[in-house]
């Protein structure tokens, strides 16, 4: 769309370096909270494999990354994590599973922020419009990964507190995940529900705002 659109080529070349700019520090955000959330309740496995950082290089899965630029939701390679470490495995589970997600949600919350006071021409135009791409895919990635399929973290969450005889036959269909996700991505329902979700966040953002500015 932005290749297609009006305005200038370095107009475009900018918009489209915001983008990427943006895209590789919600999936990294993403990533280290998990990480730094299942340190936090005692796992070190990301921690050392080098998962605490912000670099994008440490957390990129390119179908992921590719799928956040082309739809507005996606995902990063899957921090290593070793329940085990955990003193209470499913809570510890359900802590590091979330923190991703919650991680999106807080910094496309800051970001709308930015959107509202930042406002005009020059270096605040550039900073407003950076804070709007954060808003769309830090909603996008969080509301995605909140689906209960595997891979996606919503899978991890539900799965950590259902009852062990359901979680096996909850993870029975783990190996179909990926296929349920491609279908569930083509179908004009899920998007059309993505779009009302993140609507509904945003308005929801708005209101809170509203009673501080």
């Amino acid at each position: 769309n932005i290749l297609m659109g009006s305005g200038s080529f370095s107009e475009k070349l900018l918009n489209i370096l915001i983008i990427v700019f943006c895209v590789f520090l919600s999936l990294s955000v993403h990533e280290m909270s998990h990480g730094l959330a299942a340190y936090a309740v005692g796992d070190e496995t990301a921690k050392r494999s080098g998962r605490l950082s912000l670099n994008p290089m440490q957390h990129l899965d390119p179908f992921g990354a590719l799928c956040l630029f082309l739809f507005g939701f996606g995902w990063a390679k899957p921090v290593p994590v070793n329940p085990w470490n955990f003193r209470y495995k499913k809570l510890g589970m359900v802590i590091t599973s979330f923190a991703g997600p919650l991680s999106n949600f807080v910094l496309a919350f800051l970001a709308c922020i930015g959107v509202v006071l930042l406002q005009g021409e020059g270096i605040m135009g550039l900073i407003a419009t950076i804070c709007y791409y954060l808003v769309i895919y830090n909603l996008g990635l969080g509301l995605f990964n909140l689906i209960p399929v595997p891979p996606l973290d919503g899978s991890k969450i539900v799965g950590a507190i259902l009852p062990q005889r359901l979680y096996f036959k909850f993870m029975e269909y783990e190996r179909y995940g990926f296929i349920i996700l491609i279908i569930l991505i083509n179908t004009p329902f899920f998007s059309r529900f993505m779009g009302i979700a993140r609507s509904a966040v945003i308005s929801f953002f708005g209101m809170i705002i509203q009673l501080f500015v």
